[in-house]
């Protein structure tokens, strides 16, 4: 009986998810004054410096800190259950490995700063006109586009051999 290797060399790119995230908040910190927005594209994109105490949309950030060691455990919590899912996971299998990589690395990456400054440092602001998407990071990018791939595989290629 042979083992089939699995997708646990994709946290690699989890480890560059991170490691972007990381660097990219500490430019904005080093370079941005908080709330002061930076045009990048004007009327669509600045680079607008901001701390997020809750988790998505500000959700809970209200709250006098217990938020933080709910969302740390929760990072913990969903990031391992995903990488276990990656050692079930041929490492073939890019659908499922390159999301599931991309929801660790995010986790992982805003989980960094809830440690650290008990807050997620957020730099990207998109709007238009008197609309603007609430402010967010590298961390919560690879997040949402890993929650996106997640879903289209388990819609559009479940039938379909990888």
């Amino acid at each position: 009986m042979s083992v089939k290797p699995n997708a646990l060399l994709w946290l690699l790119l989890s480890l560059l998810v991170i490691a972007l995230d990381q660097i990219t908040k500490h430019i904005a910190l080093i370079e941005l004054q908080p709330y002061q927005p930076h045009a990048v594209i004007a009327g669509l994109l600045n680079w607008t410096l901001a701390f997020n105490p809750g988790a998505a949309f500000s959700f809970l950030a209200g709250e006098d800190g217990w938020q933080r060691w709910l969302f740390t455990a929760l990072a913990v919590g969903v990031s391992a259950m995903l990488a276990f899912w990656l050692s079930r996971t041929p490492r073939g299998d890019w659908r499922n490995a390159l999301p599931l990589s991309l929801i660790i690395g995010g986790a992982l990456g805003n989980l960094i700063d809830r440690l650290r400054f008990g807050h997620v440092t957020d730099f990207i602001q998109v709007y238009w006109h008197d609309w603007a998407f609430p402010a967010f990071n590298v961390a919560d990018s690879a997040i949402s586009v890993g929650a996106v791939l997640l879903v289209l595989s388990g819609l559009v290629f479940s039938s379909r051999s990888p």
